[in-house]
């Protein structure tokens, strides 16, 4: 019989999930980016060569991620546009949650999820399965490349808030750090539609991690306290 789930039980049986892996793993989730405890566990299981293939639907590569997966033999990643749903399943578990892995172990956030044993609901786990083969045939594979970090160059004078990366808290993308403009161009236009400055968003301004942002309220709380001076200037 499936499970229901609250944010740490998500948690709790995820990294088991990935932990319990032992021929293959199936992690789809919207955006590809990492955990670090999410990256530790996905380490282990790629020293056990065992068929781990991650399906993302949005948001490029960031380098960080796509030097740290090409290190990884035994991982292979796959786009799927338009992929919203979050899912992970290996040989003998599945986990159906709102969960991106990024949010993995992030109790601030109000997720829910079901948890299948194949052993107990056989027919419900086939189901998934069948689902979650179907996306990877149906998804393109992604060649990933090293791409060389430049260091850049220490200025002899400090760079203002303004001039620093932020992130979009529609998409996550990198851009310009200025909390007045906290959409990228793309995502601008799509928010322009209904011009609601209240909209519930995805993701911090400043740090890029997941949070309920708005374009009124462009930023977690740690980084408005953080950053109180960069909102005296607005």
């Amino acid at each position: 019989m499936a499970k229901f789930l609250n944010s740490s039980g998500i948690s709790y049986h995820l990294e088991n999930l990935i932990k319990n892996a032992n021929a293959n793993l199936f992690l789809i989730s919207p955006y590809l980016k990492f955990n670090q405890r999410i990256k530790d566990l996905l380490d282990d299981r790629n020293n056990f060569r065992i068929d781990i293939k991650i399906i993302y639907g949005k948001v490029d590569l960031q380098t960080e991620e796509s030097n740290w997966l090409k290190s990884k033999d035994f991982i292979k990643v796959l786009f799927r546009k338009n992929l919203h749903a979050k899912c992970y399943i290996n040989e003998k578990e599945a986990i159906i949650t709102s969960m991106n892995l990024y949010d993995f172990s992030q109790q601030n956030n109000n997720e829910m999820g079901i948890y299948i044993i194949k052993e107990d609901d056989p027919e419900l786990y086939q189901e998934i399965h069948d689902e979650v083969t179907s996306l990877i045939r149906t998804s393109e594979h992604v060649s990933i490349s090293i791409e060389k970090v430049i260091p850049k160059k220490e200025s002899s004078k400090k760079k203002s808030s303004n001039e620093e990366q932020g992130h979009c808290i529609r998409c996550g993308t990198e851009i310009k750090l200025d909390p007045s403009h906290p959409l990228c161009k793309k995502c601008y236009q799509s928010w322009s539609k209904y011009s609601d400055p209240t909209y519930t968003e995805k993701f911090c301004h400043i740090c890029g991690k997941s949070n309920k942002s708005s374009l009124e309220k462009p930023v977690c709380l740690n980084c408005f306290k953080k950053n109180k001076s960069l909102f005296k200037k607005l």
